[in-house]
């Protein structure tokens, strides 16, 4: 990469953004990954943790699996946490929560990839944005089992506050996003929605990322 990516390109990625391990799925995550992909995902973060999650070459092996599907169908491929698997995988970008290293340090080690964080509040926004966030990840929005540690539930509120306080970041909300949650989510101000289990636990990953673009887009739609 020869530069940061602009903001109109990250809100694009950030529309359908499909977050998944092997933890969050019953079938072969990179299967998960290519049916969601051909139904319009417009960006995946690999996101190896919890009780059971692979580590050492297993885990390696299982990212370059999701890397590929993400690389045939030209989307983002995001490591989530992990910034020494991001760079030996030559990853789009990497994730970050709050209680990981710190942004401005992640940023750094990543150049231009794409640095995406976890904000809870304003002021967690604007640390982030400082020291170098291309989107912000900001949940959960509403009651979630996909991640052990999760935060109580803000609700879509979070996203106005942001937005009403001047944070004109890319921002996608995280967090028991469903298809009928959509609406409420973009018209309180994120870009896009970030799933899991909406889309890891579905019959077919495929149909269910198609409804979610249509909502989304008709959100989108409404709202401009």
């Amino acid at each position: 990469m020869t530069g940061r990516v602009a903001p109109e390109i990250m809100r694009r990625h950030l529309r359908m953004y499909l977050v998944l391990g092997s933890v969050n799925c019953s079938v072969e995550p990179s299967l998960v990954v290519q049916e969601a992909l051909a139904g319009g995902a417009t960006m995946v973060q690999f996101r190896e943790k919890g009780q059971a999650a692979l580590a050492g070459e297993p885990m390696i092996r299982l990212a370059r699996r999701i890397q590929a599907e993400c690389r045939q169908a030209g989307m983002p491929f995001i490591v989530n946490d992990d910034v020494e698997l991001a760079l030996k995988l030559d990853a789009d970008g990497v994730h970050i929560g709050q209680d990981d290293e710190s942004a401005a340090s992640v940023r750094e080690r990543i150049g231009n990839r794409i640095l995406g964080v976890s904000t809870h509040s304003v002021e967690e926004a604007r640390r982030a944005i400082l020291h170098g966030a291309d989107y912000l990840g900001v949940g959960p929005i509403y009651p979630t089992r996909s991640k052990d540690d999760a935060k109580t539930a803000q609700g879509p509120a979070i996203l106005r506050e942001l937005r009403e306080a001047g944070i004109d970041l890319p921002i996608v909300g995280i967090g028991g996003i469903t298809v009928e949650r959509v609406e409420e989510v973009i018209g309180a101000g994120a870009d896009g929605v970030a799933v899991v289990s909406a889309v890891t636990g579905a019959e077919s990953a495929r149909e269910v990322v198609e409804a979610f673009i249509d909502k989304i887009r008709r959100a989108t739609e409404g709202i401009s």
